[in-house]
């Protein structure tokens, strides 16, 4: 985590201006779900989340596209029902409006990039 500089609170941004190892921002934590924000506007977001084997994500629905690419392992995404099997370097666009929940069926790791300006419902 970073330190914003105008009144030393903790940021919860990555550092800008600074090369990243996508994979390495975040690790595996046993029977986990782990999430690190990498950048967080009212325009949209980008997070970066490690899932451990058996771990899933709750269904949920939202308001925007969402687009996932797998960065690390495999993973199952159901949207509105119908099963996804992604793997490494594999995205999908999870539109909005729709159900969806994650399953880790083995260790993955995924980027979430949601943008919120501009949408037409």
């Amino acid at each position: 985590m970073t330190t914003d500089h105008k009144d030393g609170v903790p940021s919860t941004e990555l550092e800008k201006s600074k090369a990243h190892i996508i994979i390495e921002i975040i690790e595996y934590v046993p029977k986990a779900v782990v999430s690190k924000t990498i950048i967080k506007k009212t325009t949209g977001n980008i997070t970066v989340s490690s899932f451990d084997e058996g771990e899933e994500l709750a269904e949920k629905t939202s308001p925007f596209d969402n687009y996932i690419q797998i960065i690390d392992g495999a993973a199952e995404v159901v949207i509105n029902d119908k099963v996804y099997k992604l793997k490494l370097g594999e995205g999908i666009i999870i539109p909005a409006h729709s159900k969806h929940c994650f399953n880790a069926n083995e260790q993955f790791k995924m980027i979430s990039t949601v943008i919120k300006s501009g949408y037409d419902s």
